[in-house]
């Protein structure tokens, strides 16, 4: 799991420093054993996600600590709201790190579009994820949970020691000299996920961005790299290349298409650029009609750096 080194000491002006590294952190969708503090342990699900949804939305956020693993500043913190508490990440969008293909300040923005189709295709495999305003200005809050561990469903091994089922991506030779691969598990919920990359045009999808949670599901995270016209699919979850999607990854599609003409694509309208929804819907055509997923580029690199 990424180290969180304590709250930053931000100048006198409130600048958060635009050097200081984001999160390849952890989050997860609510359930029982990770209610927000105050509410009863077996409270009905639906009153805990509608209950962390507020805290999320509406809670005074207050920063206790920073992640130090990837390009952009994040920040862990924690939600309050009449006296309930959600620990949740937060990406002030000034704490964002300019990109040559990426416009500058869109990140928290491609997030949130992220979490908005998940939900619209019934997907659900994005954590709770909003825009706000918080204690160094505007950004993406999303919620944090500690106990994911990505080595469940992706990791490296020694070529001879791969578990069975599980799905070779890429072989290398490590600092010994030996033999080793990334494989992940050929799991449904993480073929899900990996239907839903390729809907998103994720161009990050390390294995620390991959939490399988204890009801079950495969959450992804760290999505502002998301949407762009280009092909930039980069994940570590090639296993499935050239073979048919999953049939709820086709049925989501589907709901999508239908979405994008109602509320779905007027709030994307919102969030990426006028060419960028349109090439959304173009993946959707394509992949209503070959209904396979797409294998691994050769003229440029398929694999996000690092992998896991």
């Amino acid at each position: 799991m990424p180290s969180a080194d304590p709250a930053p000491e931000f100048a006198a002006t409130g600048q958060p420093p635009a050097s200081a590294p984001d999160s390849d952190g952890s989050h997860a969708a609510p359930s029982a054993a990770n209610a927000p503090l105050g509410v009863e342990q077996d409270a009905a699900p639906v009153v805990l996600e509608e209950t962390i949804a507020d805290v999320i939305t509406m809670g005074e956020i207050s920063v206790t600590g920073r992640l130090t693993d990837a390009s952009n500043l994040t920040l862990l913190g924690e939600a309050t709201l009449d006296g309930l508490t959600v620990p949740c990440i937060y990406k002030p969008v000034r704490g964002e790190r300019p990109l040559w293909d990426f416009p500058d300040g869109t990140l928290a923005e491609r997030e949130l579009a992220a979490y908005l189709v998940s939900r619209s295709a019934g997907w659900d495999c994005v954590p709770l994820t909003v825009i706000r305003d918080g204690p160094y200005g505007p950004g993406m809050v999303q919620r944090w949970i500690s106990d994911a561990d990505p080595e469940e469903v992706v990791d490296l091994v020694p070529v001879n020691k791969i578990p069975a089922g599980w799905l070779p991506v890429l072989r290398a030779v490590d600092t010994h000299g030996d033999d080793v691969a990334v494989v992940h598990a050929d799991h449904p919920a993480l073929a899900l996920l990996a239907g839903f990359d390729v809907v998103v045009n994720n161009a990050d999808r390390k294995g620390s961005h991959v939490l399988p949670t204890s009801d079950g599901r495969i959450l992804g995270v760290d999505h502002g790299l998301c949407f762009h016209t280009d092909d930039k699919l980069r994940t570590i979850l090639w296993g499935w290349a050239g073979r048919p999607l999953p049939p709820p990854v086709i049925d989501g599609i589907g709901r999508l298409r239908v979405a994008l003409d109602g509320e779905l694509g007027e709030r994307l309208d919102e969030l990426i650029t006028t060419a960028e929804l349109r090439a959304l819907r173009h993946r959707l055509k394509a992949l209503a009609g070959a209904k396979k997923f797409p294998r691994a580029p050769g003229h440029r690199t398929p694999i996000p750096w690092p992998p896991l």
